[in-house]
């Protein structure tokens, strides 16, 4: 729920903040958060090949898709945006079952070919939301990758360390990276209405401390491919609440690739890593 409202507010704060200044300011908002939870938890920065493995994924997730995805939006409706980074999951899937040990279940792989049948679906049917162009679909697929890449650093990095050291360390690597975005993002948080700084908070608090937190837990208890594809749900409720707030209207094929995307991710689950 938080990640899919994200693809929302990212669109409509898009208005108002450019990509590189959204990113900082939703960076600086959840690196102070998770500094805070990280001192009241006793958590230390980890040393070593952890270190770098942290940091790693925290410049592809945390900063890198961050940005590229605020650019995505810029030409994307929310749902498509939603979409095209759900390809991440079979990319995932690849190379998590041949580098990470998982393998290839049957019923993940069912799972995971049901799901991406949806999403094609609902791509091919759009979202009625706006007008989309080839540069916001290769950023959305950039993304896409930068993704999945992060999810398999993390995975390695939480046999570590834990998931909340994880989540901050990564999460300051990625502030750092966007520091240089820090002069206009100042200038346009000065111009900013209210509900566009609360959108901001709300991805920094919300869409990034609390989500990937949780999101982390997870998978340390469970398979980086099946983590992946329960992520498929994403595009169809996130075309969900764009329909009720933005008027970006679902189409036939739309709601029906929803339904198999999630029909997807319960057969995904019923293989457990």
């Amino acid at each position: 729920m938080l990640w899919s409202s994200a693809f929302v507010v990212i669109r409509a704060v898009g208005e108002v903040f450019s990509p590189g200044p959204m990113a900082f300011l939703r960076l600086l908002v959840g690196a102070v958060v998770l500094t805070g939870v990280a001192a009241v938890c006793r958590k230390r920065v980890p040393r070593g090949r952890s270190l770098a493995l942290v940091i790693g994924y925290g410049v592809m997730w945390f900063a890198l898709y961050t940005v590229l995805l605020n650019w995505a939006e810029q030409h994307l409706d929310a749902g498509t945006a939603a979409l095209l980074v759900n390809f991440a999951p079979v990319i995932v899937a690849v190379f998590a079952g041949l580098f990470l040990g998982e393998g290839f279940p049957r019923a993940r792989v069912i799972g995971i070919v049901i799901a991406f049948t949806g999403v094609a679906l609902i791509a091919a049917g759009g979202t009625g939301g706006g007008e989309n162009d080839r540069l916001g679909v290769l950023l959305g697929i950039a993304t896409a990758v930068l993704y999945a890449a992060g999810v398999l650093l993390q995975k390695v990095a939480l046999r570590t360390v834990d998931a909340l050291t994880a989540i901050w360390v990564g999460c300051v690597a990625g502030l750092i990276v966007t520091i240089p975005f820090a002069p206009a993002a100042l200038e346009e948080l000065a111009a900013a209405p209210a509900d566009a700084v609360a959108g901001v908070v709300f991805l920094g608090v919300g869409s990034t401390a609390l989500a990937f937190l949780t999101w982390a837990y997870a998978l340390t208890h469970t398979a980086a491919t099946t983590m992946a594809a329960t992520t498929l749900a994403v595009p169809a409720v996130a075309i969900g609440i764009s329909w009720l707030t933005l008027g970006e209207l679902p189409t036939v094929l739309g709601l029906l690739g929803g339904a198999l995307a999630l029909i997807g991710v319960a057969v995904t689950r019923m293989s457990r890593g």
